[in-house]
């Protein structure tokens, strides 16, 4: 697509095999998805290396794309530069509409008729998240291959009217077994988090017979849960906010988690409290937080 500033706008995807279209692995849809993008990049090493090794199964075809918004990455934005819009809110697209639909329309072309559809998605809230596999119930969900990813947790979600233009979704309508997944940040790189993720989307393709590929991590028996299960924990003053307890790690009732601190003599504004016992699913890591904003999530036990 013709551009006013600087280059074209190009998408660029890396086809390894032969065969009919098996998997595609969709990175970065804003412009903040670092890690998103960067386990593509590095998924893109790896692939490499297994198709020059000979183990990529006959007649099996993977697609990665490793970004879908290299202008809104270039400067630092997360939605689509000019108007503020969100690619990942436009599918399946159209093909005569604003720019992000067009996007939308271009990239779901190039995506239909996959047999397998992995989203490196990014929740909408900053903050670091115990590495899931999402999936909306649209009646056409897997559950049992979401749990071949190994991944702690697979969660479900019923869709409100929004999540209809997700890539998701309409993977799904479009008759490809889709999953998003949650790398445990977002907006800059963590190798913990990254490896653990790399290593999950290997394991499915050895799973599910695209790749000879062992992976020597075991992986995880996926915990299936539903999203309304988790226990939001909402800010109740604003402030600065001092973390104590990360993402993953296991807390009891009673325990804190954070203070939010006064911004000009540091005294505690609030002290915040973990409400049950439970895993702590995702987590704040901004230096501020908002009244009434949600700065943890817990997974009870």
């Amino acid at each position: 697509m013709s551009s006013p500033y600087r280059d074209e706008f190009r998408i660029n995807g890396y086809w390894f095999g032969e065969g009919e279209k098996t998997v595609a692995i969709v990175g970065a849809m804003r412009g903040d998805e670092i890690q998103q993008q960067y386990i593509c990049a590095r998924l893109i090493q790896r692939i490499t290396e297994i198709e020059a090794e000979g183990k990529i199964a006959k007649g099996k075809r993977i697609l990665v794309i490793p970004s879908c918004n290299p202008f809104s990455m270039n400067v630092s934005r997360r939605f689509w530069t000019m108007d503020n819009t969100d690619i990942n809110r436009m599918f399946p697209g159209y093909d005569k509409g604003e720019t992000t639909q067009r996007i939308a329309a271009a990239i779901f072309k190039c995506l239909e008729g996959f047999e397998f559809g992995i989203q490196m998605a990014s929740f909408y809230i900053p903050g670091d998240f115990v590495p899931h596999v999402r999936i909306l119930k649209t009646g056409y969900e897997d559950i049992a291959d979401a749990r071949l990813f190994g991944l702690p947790f697979v969660t479900t979600r019923i869709p409100l009217p929004y999540d209809t233009t997700l890539l998701n979704y309409n993977w799904q309508l479009w008759n490809t077994k889709a999953f998003s997944i949650y790398a445990g940040q977002t907006n800059h790189v963590e190798h913990s988090t990254s490896d653990q993720t790399i290593d999950s989307i290997l394991r499915f393709l050895n799973k599910i017979g695209v790749s000879q590929y062992e992976v020597r991590s075991i992986g995880y028996e996926s915990i299936l849960m539903e999203e309304e299960e988790l226990i939001n924990i909402r800010a109740h003053r604003a402030g600065i906010f001092y973390r104590i307890v990360g993402a993953g790690q296991n807390v009891l009732r009673g325990d804190t988690l954070a203070r939010i601190l006064a911004p000009y003599d540091c005294s505690v504004l609030e002290e915040v409290k973990a409400p049950e016992s439970g895993i702590v699913f995702f987590a704040h890591n901004r230096p501020l937080a908002l009244e009434h904003n949600i700065i943890y999530r817990i997974q009870r036990h």
